[in-house]
């Protein structure tokens, strides 16, 4: 597939979710007038039909037709619910937007994920097939070593790509960061995908990627300054509420989760702006942190 017909793709799904019921004629007016999709031709009633049976491949979105031989949307499609199609079609969005504006490539900055991307793919059919695939991996700080891995699960996570499974040498679930991998290679052992396995539930009393077999615990932080007004447009959890206080220039947030050294390393990064209340034991943690930061000033 090249990358025009995937653009193609992405266009005429933001068309329809931008203005919904919409004639076959209207479509086929908008692509011409479009030149980085259409070339300055009209649509022909074959591509499009193959572009809507794409469309429903790709993102689970089914473009219909009404009795007035209007097109729209279907309400029930995947593009709702499904957080990793909402996050293939909004990147690729952003893809095509950048492209058919050559001019503003330089005035538009991204994060990238620096390395480990060359090996999404092995993977991804590693999980597809449900095989295991031999990791040589090397954490910071130690030697490298040599891991067979039951591939569940992918996770992005600050600017690093992590795969989840389990390490068949160690019997216990692990999270790999993919820019610590030296190797990988596709075995020809299958493995049976755990019933209760979820990625999502997996990580749901965490942030970040560490998980303890424990449960989960109160958390409670006052916000200070415009950090409130961040952490409500961009939780820190999906557990997070806000709750009232008795003093006027703070927020308190309340959220349900188990305490990880990511979630310390969170809290820590919002400075003076931040106090956790509770638990003690994360409060004192904190502290501790601090006062090892303040010594080395």
């Amino acid at each position: 597939m090249t990358s025009k017909t995937f653009n193609r793709y992405v266009w005429l799904l933001n068309t329809l979710m931008k203005t919904n019921y919409l004639t076959f004629e209207e479509i086929s007016d908008r692509w011409e007038r479009n030149i980085s999709v259409g070339d300055g031709k009209p649509l022909a009633l074959r591509t499009f039909h193959m572009h809507r049976d794409a469309i429903y491949d790709l993102f689970g979105v089914e473009i219909k037709c009404n009795k007035s031989y209007k097109y729209y949307i279907d309400s029930d499609s995947d593009l709702g619910t499904d957080k990793t199609k909402q996050w293939l079609f909004n990147s690729f969005s952003i893809m095509n937007m950048i492209s058919s504006s050559v001019n503003m490539k330089e005035r538009i900055l991204y994060e990238e994920i620096p390395s480990g991307k060359e090996y999404l793919q092995s993977i991804v059919e590693a999980m597809k097939a449900n095989l295991v695939v031999k990791i040589v991996y090397e954490p910071f700080g130690e030697t490298a070593r040599e891991l067979h891995i039951e591939t569940y699960c992918l996770k992005v996570y600050k600017q690093r790509w992590y795969i989840i499974g389990r390490a068949i040498e160690r019997d216990n679930i692990r999270n790999l960061a993919l820019d610590r991998v030296k190797s990988i290679e596709m075995t020809d052992q299958h493995f049976k995908m755990p019933n209760d396995f979820d990625g999502a539930l997996h990580f749901a009393n965490s942030v970040g990627t560490y998980v303890y077999n424990q449960p989960p615990k109160k958390v409670v932080i006052r916000a200070w300054g415009n950090l409130a007004h961040h952490l409500r447009t961009l939780p820190l959890h999906h557990s997070q509420k806000e709750i009232p206080n008795q003093v006027g220039s703070c927020c308190d947030f309340e959220y349900n989760l188990c305490p990880t050294p990511e979630l310390t390393t969170e809290l820590l990064s919002m400075g003076s702006q931040v106090e956790v209340l509770e638990p003690q034991e994360l409060r004192e943690e904190l502290r501790r942190e601090l006062e090892k930061a303040l010594g080395r000033y």
